[in-house]
C-alpha cells in the first residue's frame, strides 16, 4: 500500500512559491542566505528524501519544471528523479517527454487511492502547491513534511492560503511525528495527516486542480 507523502520548502511567513528565483515570481534564492554548511545539509536533506520515495505525484507546472532539469543532470539523485515511476495530475499535458510518466486525468479521488493500491512505498509529492491544497481538501494526504528556510518573503503563494476559488478544506488536526534542525538554521518539520470523513473522501476533485 502507497503512503502519498507531500514535502515542500517553505519561507517562515509560510511562503512556497519560486524558493530558487527561477520561476520569474522573484529574483532571490532563497538557499542564497544560507552558510554553505546549511546549503550543504538541506542538499543532503533532498537526496536521502528522493532516495526514500518509490514514485512522484507532481501537478502540470511542477512536472515540467523538473522535466526540464533533471533529465539532463547526473548524479544520484537525478538517477532516483528520472527513474522512478511519475505520476503528472493535468487536464491539459498530452504527450509528455520525460521518462516513465503517466498523466492522470479525471476525479482525483478515484486515482488517488487507486494509486495508493498499485504502489508499495511513498507516493512523493514535490513543489506542487496547487496540487497538494486539493489533496488536503480531499484527505488524501498521509503525511506533510516541510522544510522551513529562516527568511521572511512576504508576498507569494502559501500552501495554507485559501482564496474563494480554492476547494474547501474541513478543519483537520495534523500529529507531529518528527522535528529537527537541518544545519544551523532550517527545520525540518513532519505531520501525520488525520483521515477525512467518508462524506469528505468521496467528494469529487477535478484533476484541473493539478494544473
Amino acid at each position: 500500500m502507497g503512503k502519498i507523502v507531500v514535502f515542500e520548502n517553505v519561507s517562515l511567513d509560510g511562503v512556497t512559491q519560486d524558493p530558487t528565483g527561477e520561476e520569474g515570481f522573484g529574483t532571490a534564492d532563497w538557499r542564497a542566505a544560507l552558510s554553505p554548511e546549511d546549503r550543504a545539509e538541506w542538499a543532503r536533506l533532498i537526496h536521502d528524501d528522493v532516495l526514500d520515495a518509490q514514485a512522484l505525484l507532481l501537478g502540470r507546472r511542477s512536472y515540467e519544471y523538473f522535466a526540464a532539469r533533471y533529465p539532463r543532470r547526473t548524479g544520484a539523485t537525478a538517477d532516483r528523479m528520472n527513474g522512478m515511476p511519475k505520476y503528472v495530475v493535468s487536464a491539459t499535458l498530452s504527450d509528455p517527454e520525460w521518462n516513465n510518466t503517466t498523466v492522470l486525468r479525471g476525479d482525483l479521488t478515484a486515482q488517488v487511492p487507486t494509486l495508493r493500491h498499485l504502489l508499495d512505498g511513498e507516493i512523493r509529492v514535490y513543489a506542487s502547491t496547487e496540487l497538494v491544497r486539493a489533496l488536503l481538501a480531499g484527505g488524501l494526504v498521509d503525511e506533510l513534511r516541510m522544510a522551513v528556510f529562516p527568511v521572511l518573503v512576504g508576498a507569494g503563494s502559501r500552501l495554507f492560503e485559501y482564496g474563494d476559488e480554492a476547494l474547501p478544506v474541513t478543519p483537520r488536526p495534523l500529529r507531529l511525528t518528527g522535528i529537527r534542525t537541518v544545519g544551523a538554521g532550517l527545520a525540518h518539520l513532519t505531520y501525520a495527516v488525520e483521515r477525512a470523513s467518508s462524506a469528505e473522501s468521496n467528494r469529487g476533485l477535478p484533476v484541473g486542480a493539478g494544473g
